[in-house]
């Protein structure tokens, strides 16, 4: 901004010297080198660590805060699951299921069921938190999360799509309770092919959360909470891996860096973040899931009757050849469009 805003005293809303400020310009008269507004969020003191990343969200046009009315929409969703939720709906709760995610997340969006069967094959099912199910068209967290399109993560923080009541709460597959799913669920051989598969609503009740780091230990030592199912989904996963690369898959592997940071915020150290097997175990997983949801809507009605579905493109990649990308969070998209 080129010209300072000058702010009538009436209109500082509890500002003082030296904070960082949103403001919201009300009047540019003409023939005025500067335009007159007023102050509309004071973000903190200036140097503060959660000042100054209030300051970058703000100045990029994040939101910081939820509507009042998306939050008393969020809060006023029930957490407990009654017999109507579970309509229709197939029942994973005696079925061994958990989560693995970064040590510090917050939300836990996804699960794999796993369940070895009498003939000798395997059945593994990713879950997704059911979001449709509580997030109705048209209402104001439908439009709000429409509006934000997406989580935006920061070094240190989160701006959800959802409010917090949902994306750590209702929606967040924590374990030791029943959460409503989204599945896509596959009958696996011992070679990893695909004999049957399946994709509807569930409800799964989580056995145990790992962070990676606890998941690549179970690997490591072959030892440890459901390492004989762990052990085998790495296997698995290292089938289809394969598999995914002979058939043309381009392997984006990349180095990640992260920042340990103090109890304030403050950046005191980068190291490099390590792709293990525990990592590949869940992203192979989540695109073995993408890639069937996505031969299956592909597959439905013909022409004008063609069902319209969401996808990651990569154009520059896919002009002239046909290729298996891997991803690290799945497409199955639940809410309506």
């Amino acid at each position: 901004m080129l010209h300072d805003i000058f702010v009538p005293l009436s209109d500082l809303n509890g500002a003082k010297n030296g904070q960082k400020v949103q403001v919201s310009i009300t009047d540019w008269p003409e023939g005025a080198k500067n335009p007159i507004g007023k102050i509309t969020t004071i973000l903190g003191e200036q140097g503060e660590n959660n000042t100054e990343m209030n300051a970058i969200l703000a100045q990029f046009g994040f939101p910081l805060v939820f509507p009042p009315e998306v939050e008393k929409e969020a809060n006023a969703i029930p957490e407990e699951i009654t017999a109507a939720d579970l309509k229709g709906r197939k029942d994973f709760r005696e079925t061994i299921t958990f989560t693995i995610d970064p040590a510090d997340a917050k939300d836990f969006d996804d699960a794999i069921s796993f369940k070895a069967l009498p003939n000798g094959n395997y059945e593994v099912g990713v879950h997704i938190a059911d979001v449709s199910h509580y997030v109705k068209p048209n209402s104001h967290l439908d439009k709000e999360a429409y509006s934000r399109a997406t989580s935006v993560y920061l070094v240190d923080r989160v701006i959800p799509m959802l409010p917090e009541r949902l994306s750590n709460g209702v929606c967040s597959l924590r374990p030791n309770e029943d959460k409503l799913c989204f599945a896509a669920v596959f009958e696996i051989d011992e070679k990893a092919n695909i004999i049957t598969e399946w994709f509807g609503r569930t409800v799964i009740h989580s056995n145990r959360r790992f962070s990676y780091e606890e998941a690549q230990e179970v690997i490591e030592t072959k030892e440890g909470d459901y390492a004989d199912e762990i052990l085998k989904l790495n296997e698995l996963a290292y089938i289809l891996r394969d598999r995914k690369f002979k058939n043309g898959a381009i392997s984006f592997e990349s180095t990640e860096v992260k920042f340990k940071l103090d109890e304030t915020g403050k950046p005191i150290g980068v190291y490099v973040k390590e792709r293990k097997d525990a990592h590949k175990l869940i992203e192979d997983f989540m695109l073995l899931a993408n890639k069937k949801v996505a031969e299956f809507i592909a597959k439905k009605g013909k022409g004008k009757q063609k069902y319209t579905f969401v996808y990651r493109s990569h154009d520059s990649l896919i002009s002239k050849t046909s290729v298996i990308l891997r991803f690290s969070r799945p497409v199955l998209v639940t809410r309506s469009i």
